[in-house]
C-alpha cells in the first residue's frame, strides 16, 4: 500500500509511556463488556469493541508518565496508521454526505502497555479495540508483530484491514447499529446476543471492505494488498481461533463470524463500495 507522502489525520493521540493502573480488579472488576476480537481460550487475545454496563463507568485510574522511545519500525508504522486514518476519514465523509448525513471522525490511540478509555481501564493484551463512550480507536503498536508472528498475517495492508475494522465499528455507532445491538445483552439468551455480534462484527469486515474499495479506485492498492487482508480476516475466524485452541469449534459461541464470513462480508463491501450492500442482520445467509 503506497502511503509516502500522503495526507496524515491530525485525529491521532500519542500516549505512549503513559501507564494506568488497575481498577477494581480489573477490567471485568469495573463493570464493562469486552466482545473479543480473538477468542480468549489460549490466554490472550486481541479486543475489539469495549462497551459501558450502563450509562458511565464511574472508576478511574492513575497515570503515570515516563520517557518513551520509539523505534524506527514504530515511527513508521505510527505514520501509516495515521495515513489509514485520513484515508478512512475521506471515504466515509464523503460517503455520509452522499447520504445526507454528517461524519463525525474518531480520534486513534497510540498507547503502550495499558490505556484508560471512557469504557475503563484495557491492557496491551485486549489488542486493538472501539470505544463507543468517547469515539476513540485503541491501538498498541506491538499489535503489529502479533498479527505477524501469532496470526501470520503480514503486510501493511492487514494491519489497515485490523484499522478500518475499528472505524467501521465507529460508523456504527453514529449510525446507531451498536447501540441496538448491545441493547439486547440482557433481552435474549446468550446464543441470541452471540448471534447479534456476529452480524455486528461482519458489517464492521464489510465496511473495511468498502473503505478498500475506495483506496483501490484512488490507485493505492500494490499488487497483493487485497490477499494480506483476506489472510488477516481468514486468521481470526471463530471457527479458525477456537479449532487452533480447543482442537473443535463451539458455533454458538461464535462472536465475529468464521473465518469464510469474515473474508466474504469483506469482499462484498470490497466490491459495491457502497454502505447499502452491508445490512448483515436482514441478509438472508451470513
Amino acid at each position: 500500500m503506497k502511503y509516502e507522502g500522503r495526507r496524515k489525520s491530525n485525529n491521532v493521540e500519542d500516549r505512549r509511556g503513559m501507564s494506568v493502573g488497575k481498577v477494581g480488579g480489573g477490567i471485568g472488576g469495573i463493570g464493562l463488556i469486552i466482545v473479543v476480537l480473538f477468542t480468549l481460550l489460549s490466554g490472550g487475545g486481541i479486543g475489539d469493541v469495549i462497551s459501558n454496563v450502563g450509562n458511565s463507568v464511574q472508576q478511574t485510574a492513575p497515570q503515570s508518565e515516563r520517557p518513551y522511545i520509539s523505534s524506527e519500525e514504530e515511527d513508521e508504522l505510527m505514520e501509516f496508521v495515521s495515513v489509514v486514518l485520513a484515508d478512512t476519514e475521506d471515504v466515509w465523509s464523503r460517503i455520509f454526505k452522499d447520504n445526507g448525513l454528517t461524519y463525525e471522525e474518531p480520534t486513534l490511540v497510540i498507547f503502550s502497555d495499558s490505556v484508560q478509555s471512557a469504557c475503563g481501564v484495557a491492557g496491551a493484551s485486549v489488542g486493538p479495540f472501539y470505544c463507543p463512550g468517547d469515539h476513540k480507536l485503541y491501538i498498541d503498536l506491538s499489535f503489529y508483530k502479533e498479527l505477524k508472528d501469532r496470526f501470520k498475517a503480514p503486510g501493511d495492508f492487514a494491519m489497515a484491514y485490523v484499522v478500518a475494522h475499528e472505524v467501521g465499528h465507529h460508523v456504527q455507532t453514529l449510525l446507531g447499529t451498536s447501540q441496538k445491538v448491545h441493547a439486547l445483552r440482557n433481552k435474549v439468551s446468550e446464543a441470541e446476543y452471540n448471534a447479534a455480534t456476529v452480524k455486528l462484527e461482519l458489517q464492521a469486515d464489510y465496511y473495511a471492505g468498502v473503505w478498500a474499495h475506495h483506496q483501490k479506485n484512488a490507485g493505492y492498492l500494490d499488487v497483493g494488498d487485497l490477499d494480506e487482508a483476506l489472510t488477516a480476516a481468514n486468521a481470526i475466524g471463530d471457527d479458525t481461533l477456537q479449532m487452533q485452541a480447543r482442537g473443535y469449534v463451539v458455533p454458538e459461541s461464535f462472536t465475529h463470524g468464521t473465518s469464510e464470513q469474515r473474508k466474504r462480508w469483506f469482499k462484498n463491501g470490497y466490491k459495491t463500495g457502497t454502505i447499502q450492500g452491508g445490512d448483515t442482520f436482514n441478509a438472508k445467509a451470513l
